[in-house]
């Protein structure tokens, strides 16, 4: 049976242990005062005879007269009570020498009054009249003295001191197990604040697995804040990358202008290189338009293997002049994706040019398409010398170049991958990249769809 979670559990079992806990401890506490020997003389007026007193005297009553003496000694031992067997003459059936005190109590039982108490010399005496059918009527006293305790006595006679003891004492449990419930909200509360006044390396203290449901929210709120961390510092690079790339060809724009009026006589060569500028520039804005992209609905099927017959085929030709080459593999005629405009085509042939960008001359790149499971996956392999293990993970963020040094004319922006790995995303697949020691391979897959009858 699901009760929730372990979060409930505990709030469940630790109330009901505390509420168990109060019930057992009044009980006990209960049960021991009812069962002191003064039980009944710190109630006033004197209560009936109960506990202690109610078995004693049942003893006293019913019990062989041999085991008279082993049971009074029993009591003296015990708990400190002495206990008198007085005959209507006044002689203790032991033969031990009666007190005046005692005699004095014992007097006090006339007529149809069965009960008596005295207090004299800080003792308390209790008289019963008992019935023992080998000696007929006789008078059963006890006496002792008033605990030494004065807080056991003040909670023997007094109930609401009792109950609000165990008001207390329930108090203070139920508010350690509170705090002790609440003290991960309260950490998970200050992180958040934190968060929000702009500390992105606000985090919670949580063991890395197990736990419940709070130690599970503590470790969500940990990846939600390393994410947002993560997304607002690729924002900031891509803002500095952004400006970074238009300054250049800003730049240029401007020095072709000023030339341009200075030099009247080259102005058809300088509106040449402020069109390029221009086009470069729209490039760019193109490319980071389609890398930051919204997603959208997959409203359409698109097969595969088509369009990398495509894509690669256009990749040998612009290859040939380099003599570099695409061989294209697949395992079926058809491979049909779900999809949406030309997305996942501006990605896939970005994979491809970055492959044959770095195959060395005399090599073709090597592509493969097959079904596992229900999964497409396409394997694009170049022979070029591969990526730093460190960057692997890196190469599909935005204007990231694995040759800082190589020039924008000829190293393009660094927005191919990071178009192609949106893409993939969108599509509801994934992309990553490994090195094969003799090349990079980007591996994707998309989920494939059923192909009608």
């Amino acid at each position: 049976m699901n009760w929730g979670g372990k979060l409930f559990a505990r709030i469940f079992l630790g109330f009901w242990l505390i509420t168990t806990a109060v019930l057992a401890s009044w009980m006990l506490a209960n049960q021991y005062f009812e069962s002191r020997p003064g039980a009944t003389l710190e109630h006033r007026p004197p209560g009936p005879p109960r506990g202690f007193i109610l078995q004693m005297i049942y003893d006293l009553q019913n019990d062989e007269a041999s085991q008279l003496p082993v049971l009074i000694a029993r009591a003296r031992a015990e708990h400190e009570v002495e206990i008198y067997l007085l005959t209507r003459q006044g002689e203790d059936l032991l033969e031990r020498a009666v007190p005046a005190e005692v005699r004095r109590v014992a007097g006090e039982l006339r007529g149809p009054r069965r009960r008596a108490h005295l207090s004299a010399g800080g003792a308390q005496l209790l008289a019963f009249d008992i019935y023992r059918p080998d000696r007929g009527a006789l008078h059963a006293v006890f006496v002792f003295r008033p605990s030494s305790h004065r807080l056991l006595s003040l909670l023997g006679s007094s109930l609401w001191l009792r109950i609000s003891l165990a008001v207390v004492i329930s108090g203070l449990l139920c508010f350690g197990l509170s705090r002790l419930m609440t003290r991960r909200l309260k950490a998970l509360q200050s992180a958040s604040r934190r968060l929000a006044d702009g500390d992105l390396e606000a985090r919670l203290q949580v063991r890395q697995r197990g736990g419940d449901e709070t130690d599970e929210l503590a470790r969500d709120f940990n990846s939600m804040a390393q994410q947002l961390q993560t997304r607002i510092e690729a924002q900031k690079r891509l803002l500095g990358d952004v400006s970074h790339e238009l300054r250049s060809p800003l730049a240029r724009l401007r020095v072709a202008l000023a030339l341009a009026q200075e030099h009247p006589a080259d102005t058809a060569r300088h509106l040449q290189r402020i069109e390029r500028e221009t086009e470069r520039l729209e490039e760019l804005i193109g490319e980071l338009l389609a890398s930051q992209a919204a997603d959208g609905a997959l409203d359409r099927q698109l097969d595969l293997v088509a369009l990398l017959r495509q894509l690669t085929a256009d990749a040998s030709y612009e290859g040939n002049a380099a003599d570099k080459g695409v061989v294209f593999q697949h395992d079926s005629d058809q491979a049909l994706v779900a999809s949406r405009g030309d997305l996942l085509r501006r990605g896939l042939e970005n994979i491809l040019r970055n492959a044959l960008q770095h195959t060395p001359s005399g090599t073709a790149v090597q592509v493969s398409l097959e079904a596992v499971g229900g999964e497409y996956q396409l394997r694009v392999e170049d022979s070029g010398s591969g990526v730093p293990e460190a960057e692997l993970d890196r190469i599909f963020d935005e204007f990231y170049r694995t040759d800082t040094a190589r020039a924008r004319d000829t190293g393009g922006y660094g927005l191919g991958l990071a178009i192609a790995r949106r893409a993939v995303r969108q599509h509801g697949g994934q992309i990553r990249a490994r090195n094969t020691g003799s090349g990079l391979l980007v591996t994707v897959t998309l989920p494939r769809i059923s192909v009608p009858n």
